[in-house]
């Protein structure tokens, strides 16, 4: 690209009025690089948000915890992160040397967060590098706040089964339907050329709508207008999400078809899945709300 936005990204801007006010944004805010508060941030987190493309071309979203320090920064231009392979995550097929990866560092007690894309370079089993691409930071806006604490060690596998379901079940919709938190994993580009993203995306519990065929209504809030997620949809109607149950450590991922809607009442997205996989106890986190 010569600029700091693709075709989809310029579009929607421009439904705005704002793309040229966000080329200039965008060049100073995008970086090939970590600036050290960056490097520090990503250093003590308890876990981090990926997004994947397997061989398919299905964008996958997951969660993955680790002591503090599992992701360290050797330098401003690489992050270091030490995992071992999860083979019942379908993300994890994305997580392999060469691929172009997207990753979400965010902090649920302080509402900070950190964005970097890049190519994953393996190192060792259970340790890979990403090199980076882009680096920008992201408003607190829509995070609810909540305290962590680990259910057990990390590394320490539950031992429960991945299930996938052909379509959602009681479990999948009544976590959809409370829900206040999701992350979407989207891209744009093939090969050498595809960039990742993976976001976050909030509101009052509720806020996505389900549908009786298992249609997924999005509303699309006012944010930063970088339209990331919405751009990369907007070029190839392809999304992965990950709804993580805060308090039992479950992960409910899909993958499948996405669509934006810019006429009507509100501007917002459509997602379809086509591949559903709950896995239960996924995650040695808990979370609890911080009262109000």
């Amino acid at each position: 690209m010569n600029g700091p936005w693709h075709a989809g990204e310029i579009a929607l801007q421009d439904t705005l009025g704002v793309a040229a006010r966000m080329d200039e944004i965008g060049r100073k805010v995008i970086r090939n690089y970590m600036p050290d508060q960056h490097r520090d941030f990503f250093a003590r987190l308890p876990f981090a948000v990926f997004g994947t493309v397997d061989s398919a071309g299905r964008p996958w979203a997951t969660l993955r915890a680790g002591e503090e320090g599992f992701m360290h920064s050797p330098q401003p231009q690489s992050l270091v992160v030490e995992l071992p392979p999860q083979p019942d995550d379908p993300a994890q097929a994305g997580l392999r040397d060469g691929a172009a990866v997207g990753m979400l560092g965010i902090e649920l007690h302080t509402r900070r967060r950190n964005r970097l894309n890049g190519r994953l370079r393996a190192l060792d089993e259970g340790r890979f590098e990403i090199g980076v691409g882009e680096s920008f930071g992201n408003c607190p806006q829509y995070i609810h706040v909540r305290d962590y604490r680990f259910e057990r060690q990390p590394g320490e596998p539950s031992g429960l089964p991945a299930r996938r379901l052909p379509q959602f079940d009681a479990l999948a919709r009544d976590l959809v339907g409370r829900a206040g938190t999701f992350f979407v994993a989207t891209y744009s580009g093939e090969g050498e050329a595809m960039r990742v993203d993976v976001s976050h995306r909030g509101g009052p519990p509720g806020f996505v709508r389900i549908g009786r065929d298992g249609t997924l209504v999005v509303p699309d809030y006012e944010g930063n207008r970088f339209f990331s997620t919405l751009g990369n949809i907007l070029l190839n109607g392809k999304a992965g999400l990950v709804f993580p149950d805060f308090d039992s450590g479950g992960l409910l991922q899909m993958s499948g078809d996405a669509r934006v809607v810019l006429d009507g009442p509100e501007r917002h997205w459509e997602f379809t899945p086509r591949e559903i996989v709950w896995r239960e106890d996924a995650l040695p986190l808990r979370w609890a709300l911080q009262a109000a």
